[in-house]
């Protein structure tokens, strides 16, 4: 397997570890008092990350499904 096909793997996974992640951030700043919007925008800034990967993923020709469990 090559870089780019490693990256058609790997990049599907990542995007949807963020979104796990995103949502958990959302959970916790939902308990968090004044810290919510620090951690509400951290879980926007993880949106932005997975909108720069899947403009990679798109450039490498699409993706391979990727899902856990």
């Amino acid at each position: 397997m090559n870089e780019t096909e490693k990256l058609s793997v790997l990049i599907p996974h990542w995007v949807e570890h963020n979104n796990e992640h995103a949502q958990e951030f959302r959970d916790w700043a939902a308990r968090a008092g004044e810290t919510a919007q620090d951690i509400l925008d951290a879980a926007e800034a993880m949106n932005r990350v997975n909108t720069y990967l899947l403009s990679a993923q798109e450039k490498l020709g699409g993706s391979i499904p990727h899902r856990h469990g």
